[in-house]
């Protein structure tokens, strides 16, 4: 689903550098102290940064200098991006169509997006009217309209209080099983990594320092991901 090749980016004295395979399926946690790289990772594979070497492979077509649009993914960050001046309803549809000009059949597939996360009939309201954690299911419901095979979590949830941040993460893994969608999770919290993920990728100072299942991560380096328990 997602392979990278030799990756090279600069931005002023920092300089991130990757290499990796990602499976049609996997869940992968990016960790790392601030600074190490994980959002500049993310920022390189959805194109808002362009690579200075390497290639961004993703399904089997090389993405590396395309336009953000053009690229088979979504993107989900911690502010989760909704209008506020915009229905709810309005908010899940730009996810099919940035003019909101849906025929019948695309408004049933906004409905039932915001069912699948809860929101039935909460399409009239605005997300100034709504929770931090039902505006994070907006956000969620927008995203899995869009049916892209490679998924970005940049933090999404880390403004959430701990029992709504995992009623999230278990809802995201849900649907993740309904869809087979492939994921990519920046996260401080190994909590986070262990309710959804099933591989982790540890950075520091922009290069990637572990690689392996989480299980195996867990039990053979504790030391190492233990500051973020």
């Amino acid at each position: 689903m997602l392979q990278l090749d030799g990756l090279r980016i600069t931005e002023g004295d920092f300089t991130l550098e990757a290499s990796l395979s990602v499976p049609k399926g996997a869940r992968v946690a990016l960790m790392g102290a601030s600074g190490a790289g994980k959002s500049t990772l993310l920022a390189a594979i959805a194109g808002f940064l362009l690579p200075d070497a390497g290639r961004v492979v993703i399904g089997g077509v090389d993405v590396s200098h395309a336009a953000v649009g053009e690229r088979p993914l979504s993107i989900l960050f911690q502010d989760g991006n909704l209008f506020p001046h915009l229905s709810v309803f309005d908010n899940v549809a730009l996810g099919i169509s940035p003019r909101l000009d849906l025929d019948a059949d695309a408004r049933k597939d906004v409905e039932d997006s915001l069912s699948a996360v809860g929101l039935a009939g909460f399409g009239a309201r605005r997300p100034a009217a709504l929770s931090g954690g039902q505006q994070s299911r907006v956000a969620l419901a927008r995203m899995l309209l869009r049916r892209r095979p490679l998924t970005l979590l940049d933090e999404p949830f880390a403004a959430l209080d701990p029992g709504l941040r995992r009623e999230m993460l278990a809802l995201l893994g849900t649907l993740c099983d309904a869809t087979g969608q492939t994921l990519l999770l920046a996260t401080h919290d190994l909590r986070d990594a262990q309710a959804l993920c099933d591989r982790v990728l540890l950075l520091e100072d922009g290069q990637i320092v572990l690689d392996e299942a989480l299980a195996a991560a867990m039990a053979r380096a504790p030391a190492v991901l233990n500051p973020w328990l």
